[in-house]
């Protein structure tokens, strides 16, 4: 007899949000999901369809409710001349947090870019998706934070501050003082200079 589908759907895919930040996607056993989120797998495939269809909803999550309210005060109508050194300020503030998910885990999305898992179409055109948004973000807070530079300047500053970024999630898994270090430099990148 089949029992009617009663689970928190949001606490899942938190709880394998979590999973797959912490062991990748590819390392990801449907054991360790199944512990991870307490449904069976044959739970996990009727409600999700299958590993990867759990794992999209994890993305979606992670974007919807841990990388989007961090980048709202750079995607506001009128963006504060400090809210990309604020966002650059938080972000080191918890690559320092010894135990937090980005000190111990990065970026669930720049983590799976290096993965196979980016080899599918989809997953890679997610990753460059997020990658645009926040390029877009850090645009605005360039713009915001020295809206008299030239634009050729604020189009370098904000290439220039993405990569910092991306590089950050990417080293704080072997360094936090590396990964905090790159969101230093990003950071001093934003000061006046001479020819503004």
């Amino acid at each position: 007899m089949a029992r009617n589908r009663e689970f928190d759907r949001t606490a899942v895919v938190r709880a394998a949000r979590q999973f797959f930040w912490e062991h990748g996607y590819e390392d990801a056993s449907i054991a360790g999901l199944e512990a991870a989120t307490g449904l069976n797998r044959s739970s996990i495939y009727n409600a999700f369809d299958s590993k990867r269809g759990l794992f999209d909803a994890a993305v979606q999550s992670y974007l919807d409710e841990i990388v989007r309210p961090r980048l709202q005060p750079l995607q506001v109508p009128t963006v504060a001349a400090d809210a990309l050194a604020d966002y650059l300020r938080g972000l080191a503030d918890a690559f320092a947090r010894v135990g937090s998910m980005p000190a111990e885990h990065g970026c669930l999305l720049i983590n799976a870019a290096g993965a196979p898992v980016a080899r599918d179409a989809e997953v890679a055109r997610v990753i460059d998706d997020y990658r645009a948004e926040l390029h877009d973000a850090f645009a605005r807070g360039v713009q915001a934070a020295l809206p008299t530079a030239s634009r050729a300047r604020r189009a370098r500053l904000a290439d220039a501050v993405t990569g910092q970024v991306v590089a950050a999630f990417a080293l704080v898994r072997i360094s936090h003082r590396e990964a905090v270090h790159s969101l230093e430099t990003a950071a001093a990148l934003l000061t006046p200079d001479a020819g503004d």
